[in-house]
């Protein structure tokens, strides 16, 4: 076994089979892995069921090589795609599918990309800023940190990584980069800790996850990009098909159970007596608000402490 291979584990991977298997082991049925990263799941949905085409989407190339390999055993039944999520519709054309019968999202940063060093995701340890999920285009959380202002830097670190000390951050940035760019990451998780008022920084882990994350956010527009992705996963869904949503804080969380409640509503008067015909939801949720990772998941894989994961199925046409 590849020792990268050995050291990624699956988040929640006997769920997410289990929630799916309704609607791909049907003969001659197509899933999308939306996030492939290290294949780890895929695998798996390929093993467990023979019958299944599966379409792996990615948007770092790095990650579509290495799934690549773990994947070649299972031959014409696998479509590896270098493209991001919201692109759905487009690749679906490409290949020549109308639909699909399922969709894993396992949103976030891959255990890949934390391990890299030079890709600069992790605070832990000196890196380049860039953070870029497709380091083939795109701005770099570098870029971001040199040339937005400092209002525009406190919206980000607020919105996208609830940060209360996002305008001290913000201004201390602009402040500091007067004398020289960022360039890599310990200087920025030093100026945070410098910035934030000690009581502040002996609870909740690192000072400086809350900026990590609001950049990465910003530099791979993930929010924007769920926001599209999700409303196209549900519209490409074939009748039984499901989706399968892992989402690791609370604004992405936010985005996949509005969009399922969407679909999921009834839309007629609450006081009318008989739903007419036709007016009953085309979806219906699976799973009964979030679910979370029971104890042993998490001591098995810690970075399964903060997912949650929702399911929904499509019931009409």
């Amino acid at each position: 076994m590849q020792p990268e291979r050995a050291q990624h584990i699956p988040v929640l991977l006997d769920r997410c089979l289990t929630l799916l298997a309704p609607a791909i082991a049907r003969p001659g049925a197509i899933v999308i892995d939306a996030t492939l990263g290290l294949g780890g799941h895929a695998e798996a949905m390929l093993t467990r069921f023979p019958d299944v085409t599966l379409v792996g989407l990615d948007r770092d190339p790095q990650a579509l090589t290495r799934s690549e390999s773990r994947l070649a055993p299972f031959g014409a039944r696998v479509h590896l795609v270098h493209a991001v999520y919201d692109e759905i519709p487009d690749v679906l054309d490409d290949l020549g599918f109308p639909g699909v019968d399922g969709v894993l999202f396992d949103l976030g940063v891959s255990s890949m990309q934390l391990d890299a060093r030079d890709r600069g995701f992790a605070y832990a340890q000196d890196a380049p800023l860039d953070m870029r999920m497709d380091p083939t285009r795109g701005i770099t959380a570098a870029e971001v940190l040199n040339t937005y202002d400092a209002r525009e830097l406190a919206r980000i670190l607020r919105t996208y990584g609830e940060e209360r000390f996002a305008m001290p951050i913000a201004r201390r940035i602009v402040a500091d980069r007067a004398a020289a760019p960022f360039t890599t990451s310990a200087r920025l998780v030093d100026l945070i800790r410098d910035v934030i008022p000690a009581p502040a920084r002996r609870t909740g882990g690192n000072p400086a996850k809350r900026t990590f994350q609001a950049l990465r956010i910003e530099v791979n527009q993930e929010l924007a990009v769920l926001e599209r992705a999700v409303p196209a996963a549900l519209d490409a869904l074939t009748v039984g098909g499901r989706i399968v949503s892992l989402a690791y804080h609370s604004l992405e969380d936010r985005i996949v159970k509005q969009a399922f409640a969407e679909r999921t509503r009834l839309d007629v008067p609450a006081d009318l007596p008989v739903v007419p015909a036709g007016a009953e939801p085309r979806f219906r949720l699976v799973t009964r608000g979030a679910e979370l990772p029971d104890a042993d998941e998490v001591t098995g894989n810690p970075r399964a402490a903060s997912v949650r994961l929702r399911c929904i199925e499509r019931v009409a046409a």
